[in-house]
């Protein structure tokens, strides 16, 4: 990992760590048993500085790969200290026939996590 990018990641660490932990709690809302469902951990993305087109300050930037190298899930850090992180679940609804899990998100500035559910209707 480049430094500069090491130093950005050291900086939120800890909020990355929580915000993984409010996943899991969404994760464990919806049913699943707590062995169900294996998030990755934020030390296990591969990590980028992005110019934000916007603030044209830099972001960083994870992403979560499988061992196939297919993206499992990101991470979104920003200057100003928001951010989102979402990581696939892809499976069925544990209590809800007919729905599936497709992810969960979590999003938020500073110490304020907010987490969710992306649910999708199985086909008929």
């Amino acid at each position: 990992m480049d430094e500069t990018v090491a130093v950005r990641f050291y900086k939120i660490e800890g909020l990355a760590n929580r915000i993984v932990e409010r996943l899991h709690q969404e994760v464990l809302k919806l049913g699943f048993a707590s062995g169900d469902i294996s998030l990755k951990r934020p030390q296990e993305a591969s990590y980028r500085l992005e110019r934000d087109p916007a603030s044209c300050e830099y972001s960083l930037v994870g992403d979560w790969l499988s061992e196939q190298g297919m993206k499992l899930g990101t991470l979104l850090f920003h200057a100003d200290g928001s951010f989102f992180v979402e990581q696939d679940v892809v499976r069925p609804h544990p209590r809800h026939s007919g729905w599936f899990v497709e992810a969960v998100n979590a999003w938020g500035r500073g110490d304020v996590i907010k987490a969710e559910a992306r649910l999708l209707a199985m086909p008929e």
